[in-house]
């Protein structure tokens, strides 16, 4: 079965073919740098991460382009019709009273560091906007000379009215649009819903560069058309990014892209929800603004303690891409349990494994394997449902448990924990390749097994009372001990 995707443009699920088998263009749009990233960051960059994993799994060449947005974001663009406000880098750097550049390189690496620490992927190309003026230049007058797009006052704006499809991407309709336009749109804009493509630079505009209609600055919505063409060519298979950029942004990235080229700009559009807290929608002015760092170090009203990245990221993987994802505490919570249960089995198991005994895979096991193989690929094919995935590989832990439980052999547990690397890690990215957390391996196994030699010499002695308090007291620890014909064994609770 192929892998089957919700395309936006045309609001329905599609086999995913790309252009050119088995190579992918896929851009997302990235962060605009100019605060540390938060809960909607992890939700779309996590769930974008799993896309690209799941392709590579499913061996497609994957292309990977995310941009950094270091200029022209307007403050006031996801306010429906309007174009106007403060660029939001040079507005924050500021108020801090650094220089944009300054401030872009602190939160590119805030940003970075993160997703780093959620094992995000990185993408391949991570092309700024500021690094790509000149062709950003070259595509405006590109498509004033077609007649898409007029110069006025030093500003160059896209002329709606000559690309009839614009609003084929969110259902929105011209006239709707006018109906609706505030009252202080730029009068000097033909229609209301003409959009930047250069802005002139205001006295005191630290970012600025020259052109053929004076000193200014691009438009937020051109920088994702250039890169996205000059990467990965004038079609692009998959363009992705959070649902609330579906209008304007990437509406208006379609109309640009396509009158400049003459040609479909993406074949599958793909966009992820947003993230709520406590049922509302997550916001400075309501008080419930969760940063990651913030997650990460427990220094937060709402956070009783600190959290893992890696749970943070079991969360984002408990609801699908396309679902709202509302956090709360018991949510958070219970990702947390999830990820310890799959974390300590992987752990559990690479220790077991230097100390089994020889032997062929048993039929029951191979076939649970496979069995939650299939179950995960059915559900990660299915627009990558990552809930599905996450409940196949849960039965990947079962199976090790039962095994750990039991008289498993060498080459049992090597096939568990190759499941879990393939599936949970190159895939999902729940499952690491090294736990340093984990207190190394061997050296735990020695001293659980010292014990457990003085607990059999203590029970030798009938001074069963110290035997049990070992027992209890390593039980209390997390680890388990069982008495079995050939000898004790233990395990990770």
């Amino acid at each position: 079965m192929a892998v089957q995707v919700y395309n936006t443009l045309g609001g329905r699920k599609e086999a995913f073919e790309p252009i050119k088998p088995p190579r992918v263009g896929m851009y997302v749009c990235g962060p605009t740098v100019y605060g540390h990233p938060h809960l909607g960051h992890a939700k779309s960059y996590v769930s974008f991460d799993v896309i690209l994993r799941y392709l590579r799994y499913r061996g497609y060449d994957v292309l990977y382009v995310q941009n950094i947005t270091d200029v022209g974001h307007l403050t006031e663009d996801t306010a429906g019709m309007a174009d106007e406000g403060e660029d939001k880098i040079d507005a924050e750097a500021r108020a801090r009273g650094l220089h944009p550049m300054a401030l872009v390189e602190l939160f590119t690496k805030s940003y970075f560091d993160d997703m780093d620490a959620m094992n995000v992927v990185r993408p391949d190309i991570s092309p700024r906007a500021s690094g790509h003026i000149p062709e950003q230049i070259e595509m405006i007058s590109k498509l004033i000379e077609n007649g898409h797009a007029y110069a006025v006052g030093g500003k160059v704006f896209f002329d709606i009215s000559t690309f009839k499809e614009y609003g084929k991407l969110s259902g929105r309709r011209v006239d709707e649009m006018e109906a609706g336009a505030r009252v202080d749109v730029d009068t000097d804009k033909r229609h209301p819903a003409d959009f930047f493509l250069w802005r002139n630079a205001e006295p005191g505009h630290i970012m600025q560069w020259a052109s053929p209609w004076g000193q200014g600055y691009p438009g937020w919505h051109l920088e994702c058309s250039v890169m996205s063409g000059k990467y990965l060519g004038e079609t692009v298979d998959i363009h992705g990014g959070g649902l609330e950029n579906q209008f304007p942004h990437h509406e208006c990235e379609i109309a640009q892209s396509e009158a400049a080229n003459d040609c479909p700009f993406v074949r599958y559009w793909l966009h992820n929800n947003m993230v709520t807290v406590d049922g509302q929608k997550m916001g400075k002015s309501l008080g419930n603004f969760i940063t990651l760092k913030q997650l990460f170090s427990g220094e937060h009203e709402r956070l009783d303690k600190a959290y893992d990245p890696m749970v943070v990221r079991q969360l984002v993987l408990t609801s699908h891409y396309r679902s709202p994802q509302d956090f709360s505490r018991d949510a958070l919570v219970a990702a947390e349990s999830g990820y310890q249960r799959i974390r300590d089995v992987v752990i559990a198991i690479r220790e077991a494994m230097g100390s089994a005994r020889s032997g062929d895979v048993r039929p029951k096991t191979s076939e649970a394997l496979d069995e939650a193989r299939q179950r995960f690929e059915a559900a990660m094919d299915d627009d990558f449902n990552t809930a599905g995935g996450l409940a196949a590989v849960f039965e990947l832990v079962r199976t090790g448990n039962e095994l750990l439980a039991g008289e498993a052999n060498q080459a049992e547990l090597a096939a568990v924990d190759q499941a879990m690397r393939r599936l949970g890690g190159d895939a999902l990215g729940v499952v690491k390749d090294e736990y340093p957390e984990a207190g190394g391996g061997q050296s735990l196994d020695a001293v659980v097994q010292v014990l457990i030699g003085l607990r059999a010499e203590l029970r030798k002695m009938k001074n069963f009372e110290l035997a049990d308090r070992i027992r209890e007291e390593l039980t209390q620890a997390g680890v388990a001990l069982e008495d079995k014909p050939g000898g004790t064994v233990w395990r990770r609770t």
